[in-house]
């Protein structure tokens, strides 16, 4: 199991050719992929993803692509006249529109945007197999990097869910309590308020049955320990973060019935306990691959 946050980076340096790559996650629900690298890379941006997908199932990707290319250039430096041409005859215009000097310069035209035509000199095919491999060693190490921080999450949430498995534990042990002090204070009512005439016992077993069927929370508590030991199974499993987060939201849903149907202050402040533990495993779920 590994945290969908984590950092990787590798280097490549051989015969004047210098790759730096660099890949961090963070989370998302799905793969989402982006990639800042050369354009004369822009080719390779689909087996990158295809890369990147063999190592990580989901969240998003950003990936970095330093490189550089020592060696000799064969090739000169390509200049897009037409483009020059077009920013020429722009500043020709304005000249004459604004009555402006024509102050029109080479250097100045050569930096404009798109005239000097980005080409790092490179056959992509000589580097395309450093470029790939470098990228296998950066998510190498990103997911050395996960899987440390997946560990802790995982700890960090079997432990929580002991504890919720303990709050579990102590509502069992209330609950039943609940009903049974609720008749020993309704017959006390009664019993003032009715003074010397005597009690309709079948009439007060209905209503103390009516009462312990509307607070019952057996069935809650059931399927409570039920998702206890599957999220203690599952999470054994890798790249289950999505069943996880179902599961969580199980979780909640039996813990707000047992917070809505009590009637007692000890119950419910275990439920609220118990809450506050399901949405802390719930916000480390959300991190995990």
């Amino acid at each position: 199991m590994k945290s969908m946050t984590g950092y990787g980076k590798a280097e490549y340096a051989k015969e004047g050719i210098a790759l730096s790559v660099e890949i961090k996650t963070v989370n998302n629900r799905n793969l989402d992929f982006n990639a800042k690298m050369p354009r004369a890379f822009i080719c390779l941006e689909d087996q990158l993803r295809k890369t990147v997908a063999e190592y990580v199932l989901r969240g998003r990707v950003d990936l970095f692509i330093n490189f550089s290319d020592r060696r000799e250039s064969k090739n000169p430096v390509q200049v897009d006249l037409n483009k020059a041409r077009e920013y020429y005859e722009a500043l020709k215009t304005i000249s004459s529109e604004f009555n402006l000097p024509f102050d029109a310069s080479a250097s100045f035209i050569l930096k404009s945007p798109d005239v000097l035509v980005e080409d790092i000199g490179t056959d992509i095919e000589d580097v395309k197999d450093a470029v790939i491999e470098t990228v296998k060693k950066a998510c190498e190490n990103l997911n050395a990097m996960r899987e440390i921080e997946g560990k802790k999450l995982i700890e960090d949430m079997l432990s929580r869910m002991d504890t919720i498995e303990s709050l579990r534990e102590k509502i069992k042990e209330r609950a039943p309590l609940v009903a049974m002090e609720h008749k020993k204070k309704l017959k006390e009512r009664i019993e003032e308020a009715l003074g010397d005439v005597k009690m309709d016992e079948v009439r007060l077993l209905n209503e103390i049955a009516f009462y312990t069927d509307k607070v019952n929370i057996d069935e809650e508590l059931t399927r409570l320990g039920s998702h206890i030991s599957q999220f203690r199974s599952i999470i054994k499993t890798a790249g289950v973060g999505k069943k996880l987060d179902f599961l969580m939201q199980e979780f909640n849903r039996e813990a707000n019935t047992i917070c809505s149907k009590s009637n007692d202050i000890e119950v419910t402040n275990y439920a609220l306990s118990l809450k506050n533990e399901i949405e802390k495993v719930r916000e480390q779920v959300q991190n995990l691959e």
